[in-house]
């Protein structure tokens, strides 16, 4: 049939009022998206309020009960905090109930997948820097501080933009570069002695308790875990029912693995449950169960496997009982205190139902190798027992051999899907049991699915005259083609910039030094040149001075650092630039100002005593931090704790003043 034409003007118009419409629908849907994550979030920001207030009126009503000795108020008291504490535990529910939607970050996607579940994002306070760096600037760096409040702001800004980074590539480098940025702060503002003066606020994960410290540690610890959280955001947002999406679920629970990882590897002192020891290792070992579960997905997504195909469905059914062997070793984790006591309980019970559903998984597998495979020849025959009765593959016969009779492998077959039915029947019972997992329909979708393909594959091997009771299956054994490791985050891959470039290089002008500022200091041209050798970048160092010298008489030292060359500031510059300043300079001589480090100061690449986190820094290159080259690069560090002495060499050119 042909379609009645139309002309052209009014076709094109239909069709770009159809385009702008479609383009609409499209942006309508992700205004939506938007929109219910900022609403998710808000109510999760709101119940942190209610939870701070009512927990200031049950320190304050605690306070009170262990000052009075009136038996009255004290009874008054004791009521009160039963009412304070009955709120908090409904506020945590509530809390629970927010975190423990695992639906609300799942992809939508035509594909039927297991739903995962994603980390809620540390909340916190909004923070005012201006005070203690405008003070620690005027005082120590002996600046004006009021002309640095761009630079402030620039910071505020980016420490607010982490508050609701977007799900996505854009939002981890966002967290990254703010993560950066505090390793510059660290290093230039903060000595083992004194602190910022800050109070850093920011909410339990899990639980919404607040926590506070002082330590720029704390707050450098909090961000890394947020990389780590929105990994496993950016992880349950991806389409498992395509092999591409598969790989990127797998690539993000990786990362999130590797940045709980280093978080609990360094550091010590939580003061939140989320950050403790027992719950970073939770997270860890939650997140490799959930990557590795993806490379099941991939694996059944690359080829449709034939079911007569007896080794793939046999590699499937080990796949799947891997799976089922991780997600069983995080459900004992979670059932062990202390992570029983703040962990969401639908977490708990989601992670038990996908043990008991790959457990199923991995038997219904077995049982298609068995009843619908090909005969297997008989030097398959030791890998095979190696995968159903975990032998050892040997030339020599170990324990019961498999049945090779087409009658012998249906029952074993009926007997492994027997095993598989009921796993499946206790998944469904598990996932009716939580309250909260009963609202998430895929779920039930899946393991209602999976049942029914059991009870028609059980159908078709039940015979009517099959009275001999069925033999217990064999546990299959877990192994896998793809183990996947954590991934530890890459700094190196967020270039940023010191936001307090001006105050000078990091190896000089930082608060674990104390200098003194002296010049101009006039030096004329001698017959010899100035009398002083240079070595070093930003800044450059007098590293000799000539005995009966221009720069001896002028009152220049060795060691003292050239800040200013004829009033122009030069502590970024090269060597070589000073070099050429110098050279131009005429009869009339050249007027310096210099800074001399006071005793007490560590001289750059003498030994920088900062907190390092394992090493995993070694250089501002590593960190891929854009400045310009000092002398010495400085390790950076990544928390605040595990301290650990590095040790340098410092390296640079020796160079006379010019000669006239």
């Amino acid at each position: 049939m042909v379609p009645e034409g139309r002309p052209d003007g009014a076709g094109a118009g239909e069709e770009s009022a159809r385009l702008q419409a479609a383009g609409s629908v499209r942006k309508g849907c992700d205004l939506l998206a938007n929109s219910q994550h900022g609403c998710l979030q808000s109510r999760r920001a709101r119940i942190h309020q209610q939870i701070n207030r009512e927990l200031r009126m049950r320190t304050g009503a605690e306070n009170l009960y262990r000052a009075t000795s009136n038996a009255r108020v004290r009874e008054t008291v004791a009521l009160e905090l039963s009412y304070v504490n009955s709120s908090l535990q409904l506020l945590k529910e509530e809390l629970e109930g927010l975190d423990g939607n695992v639906d609300a970050n799942q992809p939508q996607s035509e594909g039927i997948t297991v739903p995962m579940i994603p980390l809620g994002l540390k909340e916190t306070k909004q923070l005012d820097w201006a005070t203690p760096l405008k003070e620690l600037i005027s005082g120590h760096f002996g600046e004006d501080g009021a002309s640095y409040e761009a630079e402030i702001r620039e910071l505020e800004d980016l420490r607010q933009a982490t508050r609701t980074p977007s799900r996505s590539e854009a939002g981890l480098e966002l967290l990254t570069a703010y993560y950066n940025q505090l390793c510059f702060q660290e290093a230039r503002f903060v000595t083992p002695a004194r602190s910022l003066g800050l109070l850093f606020h920011w909410y339990d994960s899990l639980t919404g308790v607040p926590a506070q410290q002082r330590a720029l540690a704390f707050e450098k610890g909090s961000v890394l875990f947020n990389i780590g959280a929105l990994h496993t955001q950016i992880g349950a947002r991806q389409d498992r029912s395509c092999p591409e999406g598969t790989s990127c679920a797998v690539e993000a629970f990786q990362r999130a693995a590797g940045a709980f990882s280093l978080l609990r590897e360094n550091f010590s002192h939580a003061p939140s449950p989320d950050m403790s020891p027992a719950s970073l290792s939770m997270l860890e070992q939650l997140m490799t169960a959930q990557a590795q579960e993806c490379v099941f997905e991939g694996l059944s997504l690359q080829a449709p496997v034939a079911p007569r195909d007896c080794l793939a469905q046999l590699h499937l059914a080990q796949e799947a009982a891997q799976v089922a062997a991780e997600y069983r070793l995080v459900h004992q984790t979670m059932a062990q205190p202390p992570v029983q006591d703040y962990v969401p309980f639908p977490w708990t019970t989601l992670v038990h139902v996908k043990a008991e559903y790959f457990r199923a998984l991995a038997h219904y597998h077995a049982a298609l190798a068995l009843c619908d495979g090909a005969p297997v020849a008989e030097a398959e025959l030791p890998a095979l027992e190696q995968i159903f009765l975990g032998l050892p593959a040997s030339s020599e016969p170990r324990g019961p051999a498999l049945p090779q009779e087409q009658e012998e492998r249906r029952k074993l077959g009926k007997a492994h899907l027997k095993r598989a039915i009921l796993g499946q029947e206790e998944a469904l019972r598990l996932h009716a049991v939580c309250r909260a997992l009963r609202r998430v329909d895929l779920l039930q979708v899946v393991l209602a699915q999976a049942l029914r393909r059991s009870l028609a594959k059980y159908s078709e091997l039940d015979l009517e005259d099959d009275f001999c009771e069925a033999a217990e299956a064999p546990d299959v054994r877990p192994k896998t083609r793809r183990r996947p490791e954590g991934r530890a985050p890459s700094f190196s891959r967020v270039e940023v910039a010191d936001i307090f470039h001006r105050l000078g290089p990091l190896s000089v002008f930082s608060a674990k030094n104390r200098w003194r500022l002296a010049g101009p200091i006039h030096v004329a041209r001698g017959e010899g040149g100035f009398g002083f050798t240079l070595r070093g970048d930003a800044p450059v160092l007098i590293a000799a001075v000539v005995p009966g010298g221009r720069a001896a008489a002028a009152g220049l030292k060795r060691g003292d650092y050239i800040v200013s060359v004829n009033g122009q500031p030069c502590r970024w510059w090269k060597h070589a630039d000073v070099v050429a300043q110098l050279k131009g300079v005429g009869g009339e001589g050249v007027s310096l100002q210099v800074l001399t480090l006071l005793p007490g100061a560590e001289p750059p690449g003498s030994g920088d005593r900062r907190p390092a986190l394992g090493g995993l820094l070694r250089s501002q290159k590593e960190c891929g931090w854009e400045t310009p080259e000092p002398a010495q690069a400085s390790p950076r560090p990544l928390l605040g704790w595990n301290r650990k002495a590095k040790r340098g060499k410092t390296g640079g050119r020796l160079s006379p003043a010019p000669h006239p």
